[in-house]
């Protein structure tokens, strides 16, 4: 089970921004670091201060010390001295998105690109600075929290950071805020559900559940069901309903949690179990299932289980997945509905 951070809502970020944007920011094919160019720029500074409407506060002989970084930011405002406009497309919220495979390699050229981009950016009026650093360039990552960013979200291979330009607060979409996980139950035709055991020594071992686990990037809720269930006990599925979900907060590393529960069909029954993590894997009857003690004292996952046999027995709708073509992007995708009545 891969854990994947998925964002799902912006709310707050703790002391940061609140997202007023629909959907973390697209960039523009046809306009290129607010230029309308393709690659980088290079300008010779002005001689003079009336050559140029502002005079960025780019003051020399900075030092910044890293473990294995010695920087000093030269004063771009020399006479002479050309600078490197850093290249970034333009977003659809008045930003920018600067391309990580074109920062300079030298640190002392970021550094002085980078302050100096930013004063440009911030006198054409933009707002939001996107900055991916690549893995390789990750001395670069100093500089750019010395010159204001924040950190904002990691994957492997990159880190991003965010610059909010406008004096007020910052309206960019916070970091991933949700885990996102589903739950398969498989009940076959003799009222057996498809039991596992996990092999960990977390709070859900010791007991028999419904297979679990994290949904992988780009994976369908019913699909990322469908796989756990497969990866965990070697078992094949369809997909019947969307049952329930629940939704906790503060869970690991203080991030929220969705889990999306699963109605779905064996199509095989035997069993092999994936000893990496499940300690063992059967099909148990319904009632011996339930008579538990931790789902006797667990009202929650009692219930949950309780919704999942109702839409087995068809005394609960529950939700199923159609497939539909949404205009905001053009893309293909699944919206879960109760369609058991006409509207």
């Amino acid at each position: 089970m891969v854990m994947m951070a998925t964002i799902v809502t912006g709310s707050q970020l703790p002391g940061h921004c609140h997202w007023h944007y629909r959907r973390m920011p697209a960039t523009s094919s046809t306009t290129k670091n607010c230029f309308s160019r393709v690659g980088a720029r290079l300008l010779k500074i002005p001689t003079a201060e009336h050559d140029f409407p502002f005079k960025p506060s780019l003051g020399g002989g900075h030092m910044l010390n890293n473990r294995r970084l010695h920087v000093t930011s030269p004063d771009v405002s020399s006479p002479g001295l050309k600078v490197e406009i850093l290249d970034a497309l333009d977003d659809e919220y008045g930003g920018c998105v600067i391309d990580p495979n074109s920062l300079p390699s030298s640190a002392n050229a970021f550094a002085t690109s980078l302050r100096f981009s930013l004063s440009n950016w911030k006198l054409m009026g933009k707002k939001g600075i996107w900055l991916k650093i690549l893995s390789e360039q990750a001395d670069l990552i100093p500089i750019a929290i010395q010159e204001g960013f924040s950190y904002h979200h990691a994957e492997p291979g990159y880190i991003m950071l965010t610059y909010w330009i406008p004096v007020g607060p910052c309206l960019l979409p916070g970091s991933p805020s949700h885990h996102i996980g589903v739950g398969g139950f498989v009940i076959n035709d003799k009222r057996e559900i498809l039991a596992v055991k996990e092999k960990c020594s977390c709070s859900c071992s010791g007991f028999w559940k419904m297979p679990t686990g994290y949904i992988n990037k780009s994976e369908d809720l019913f699909s990322g069901a469908i796989r756990e269930v497969k990866e965990e006990t070697g078992v094949d599925t369809i997909f019947l309903k969307l049952v329930a979900f629940r939704h906790a907060h503060l869970v690991a590393f203080e991030k929220s949690d969705l889990l999306f529960m699963c109605l779905l069909k064996p199509l095989s029954d035997e069993i092999t179990i994936d000893e990496n993590e499940i300690e063992d894997a059967k099909w148990m009857g319904l009632d011996e299932f339930m008579k538990q003690p931790f789902y006797q004292a667990d009202h929650m996952s009692r219930r949950a289980i309780q919704a999942c046999v109702a839409a087995y027995e068809d005394h609960y709708s529950g939700f199923t997945a159609h497939q539909l073509t949404s205009k905001l992007d053009g893309k293909l995708s699944y919206l879960y509905y109760d369609n058991s009545s006409s509207f």
